[in-house]
């Protein structure tokens, strides 16, 4: 089975995916994109660890990779091996073994670990696509959490939505969970109203 090596390109949400995010990986040597929905705990997950913000006690993936690293064991790689009935699968590679996962934990931990990230061929050929020229030049931060649809949006309203995101980050480094509570309702109530 081929690999192809991709990176993390972005993370977007959309009104229409129930809090859900598309994380968004895109082939080293070639223009195709993969987008995967994952869970909102997990897509904060991924953009805190990209964004350097460490939270003042270890989130479930930290946790992992503490115990994994008090173990004595190491992780290689990350592979997204399989899609069927419209669900990703993934595997670590574990020194001599391999475990299956969720895409979404194995690439909170390749970004933990700084590992790369395969996805097999087929899998690309089924569920990848190669974007418009148009994106294709637009550069998206790793870690920004603002919904595709915002660059059609008045520019007042997009900044707000950014801001939201960027509060909403803290207040879960900080562990500030209401907070980040009431933070995602606005969100998601802002989405609503411009979609």
């Amino acid at each position: 089975m081929e690999r192809i090596q991709v990176d993390i390109l972005g993370l977007s949400t959309s009104p229409s995916s129930g809090g859900a995010y598309a994380l968004i990986l895109k082939e080293v040597n070639g223009l195709r994109r993969l987008p995967i929905i994952i869970g909102a705990f997990e897509a904060q997950s991924i953009a805190l660890e990209m964004e350097g913000i460490k939270p003042p006690r270890p989130l479930t993936h930290d946790l992992l990779k503490n115990v994994m690293d008090s173990l004595g064991a190491s992780l290689n790689d990350v592979f997204i091996n399989e899609l069927k009935d419209g669900t990703f699968y993934a595997k670590l590679s574990l020194d001599s073994q391999e475990v299956d996962s969720r895409p979404s934990d194995a690439i909170a931990l390749a970004v933990r670990y700084g590992v790369p990230i395969y996805v097999a061929d087929s899998v690309m050929d089924e569920a990848g696509f190669v974007p418009d020229s148009d994106e294709a030049e637009k550069p998206t931060s790793p870690a920004s959490v603002e919904p595709e649809q915002e660059t059609e949006r008045p520019k007042l309203k997009l900044s707000r939505l950014e801001q939201l995101h960027q509060q909403l980050l803290e207040a879960v480094a900080k562990e500030e969970y209401e907070k980040a509570a009431k933070i995602r309702d606005e969100i998601v109530k802002l989405e609503a109203r411009n979609s």
